[in-house]
């Protein structure tokens, strides 16, 4: 992704009693999103958490999105109007309220 362009992360984490369902997520909720979103999202990147910064370390979290803008008013327009239909597909992979930064590419 180039400088200048908007990158919106989710994060999901873990912790007793937290799920994530990957397999609904990268097959029905990338593609709900994607298809709402459109064209407007210039990348998408789907992480999932394997341990912390040493491998005997937990987990802090159990999956990370990455969805590229060219800026915050195409996010925010995109967005706005499918928020209620994404929000409600929650808890169809996770019981995890998400943590959501919207930060700027600087390199």
């Amino acid at each position: 992704m180039k400088k200048g362009m908007i990158k919106v992360i989710v994060l999901y984490p873990s912790g007793d009693g937290k799920t994530f369902d990957m397999d609904y997520y990268i097959n029905k909720h990338i593609p709900l999103a994607k298809g709402l979103l459109g064209d407007v999202v210039k990348g998408l990147t789907v992480e999932k958490g394997l341990s912390g910064a040493a491998p005997d370390l937990p987990v802090p979290f159990m999956a990370v999105a990455s969805v590229y803008f060219d800026s915050v008013e195409a996010f925010q327009t995109a967005y706005g109007p499918h928020m209620d239909a994404l929000g409600s597909d929650l808890p169809n992979y996770t019981n995890i309220e998400p943590i959501t930064l919207i930060s700027e590419v600087i390199i």
